[in-house]
């Protein structure tokens, strides 16, 4: 295990950064189950999501020497207004870097933007295989868990690729306290330039 978790830098993604995150994210697509994408998207469309994604929610990157290592980013676990306090997230690294400190580190910052933003619930939505095979295993679901993630539901024979089903589990993490008058949620966008030069990087 090479551990360069201590090297990283963290900023908010640019859409340049599309190329590479899409890079990171193809390999995902076509040889794994933790993303029940089929196609790999194109530079176009994974850029808009990134823009669309920035417009509400953060999205952070992970970069040693100039080179993205991985990104994390949020969405809205639902639309509707009542449940603006909890998010869904997302992570993908490098394969050539897992197991280095890489998402957590990239968790730990995503959660100080999340609290700062007044998010009060993290939920995780996983793929997870009866039996771990070629395309996927438990990882992501103990990697969340050694995070302080827990199991909160599991759907069955849901998720269908590389000619097998697989079931997809949900995880929660809680960050902060729930109270009969919870702080308004505050868009990324309005918190971001606090938060530059502390959490996060220029």
């Amino acid at each position: 295990m090479n551990h360069i978790s201590s090297d990283l830098r963290f900023r908010t993604a640019e859409l340049a950064d599309a190329g590479r995150l899409l890079e990171i994210y193809a390999p995902y697509v076509r040889d794994t189950a933790i993303t029940f994408e089929y196609e790999v998207p194109s530079l176009e469309e994974f850029t808009e999501r990134i823009r669309h994604t920035l417009e509400r929610y953060p999205y952070i990157v992970a970069e040693q020497d100039g080179k993205i290592l991985g990104y994390a980013y949020v969405g809205p676990f639902h639309e509707r207004a009542a449940y603006d306090w909890a998010v869904e997230t997302s992570i993908y690294v490098d394969r050539n870097v897992q197991h280095s400190g890489v998402g957590r580190g990239l968790y730990d910052v995503l959660e100080k933007v999340l609290r700062a933003m007044h998010i009060l619930n993290l939920n995780a939505c996983i793929a997870y295989p009866r039996e771990a095979d070629d395309h996927l295993t438990k990882n992501s679901a103990e990697f969340h868990a050694h995070l302080g993630y827990r199991l909160v539901g599991e759907f069955h024979d849901c998720g269908y690729k590389f000619g097998r089903w697989y079931d997809m589990i949900w995880m929660e993490k809680l960050i902060g306290e729930h109270t009969a008058h919870p702080e308004a949620v505050e868009a990324f966008p309005d918190v971001r330039e606090k938060l530059v030069g502390t959490v996060l990087r220029s």
